[in-house]
């Protein structure tokens, strides 16, 4: 049994890591253009005769370091100023700690009983799966589903509550454009 190069395997694995780029970027001459800059980043630094696993592993990480670069560049954000900026450390805090509740009661009442009662015992509870099956007289597997329409339930009417008031907030004049 003979082994294939490297080089051979990097080759095949560059579509999956052009696909991988592709759905962080967006478009496609970005894409390719970073796909490229892997390859010729990652290419000469393989070892030959390296396990499959290994090169793809390597692949993924020159694209991810590829896509830093990219936004970073994009964005006009050094590494630097990331690690200066502790709000570049996480995610906006997009609702004020004492609105959280009303927030989480107003999005609870928008939705049927049973998926209001599996949001309930999954994330205000904090129970398991299970835990929420033998409470509901279900299976796990009726639960995950009742849990994922649940949670697509609430992201439209999230959704739409965002969109209500944007549009009022435009209807008053209180817009930054104006």
């Amino acid at each position: 049994m003979t082994t294939r190069p490297s080089t051979h395997i990097a080759l095949a694995e560059l579509e999956d890591v052009f696909t991988f780029i592709y759905s962080r970027v967006g478009n496609r001459r970005d894409a390719e253009d970073l796909t490229l800059q892997v390859a010729l980043k990652a290419l000469p630094c393989l070892r030959q005769g390296g396990a499959a696993g290994a090169i793809r592993g390597s692949l993924l990480t020159t694209a991810r370091l590829a896509l830093s670069e990219f936004w970073s560049a994009r964005l006009d954000v050094t590494q630097d100023d990331q690690l200066d900026d502790p709000d570049h450390w996480g995610p906006p805090e997009t609702v004020a700690p004492e609105d959280s509740d009303e927030v989480l009661q107003r999005m609870l009442s928008g939705l049927s009983a049973n998926h209001r009662r599996v949001m309930e015992l999954r994330f205000v509870d904090g129970r398991s799966l299970r835990e929420v099956a033998a409470e509901m007289n279900s299976s796990v597997r009726a639960v995950k589903v009742m849990q994922l329409c649940a949670l697509r339930a609430a992201a439209k009417l999230s959704l739409a509550d965002r969109r209500r008031s944007t549009c009022n907030d435009h209807k008053s004049g209180d817009t930054a454009f104006t």
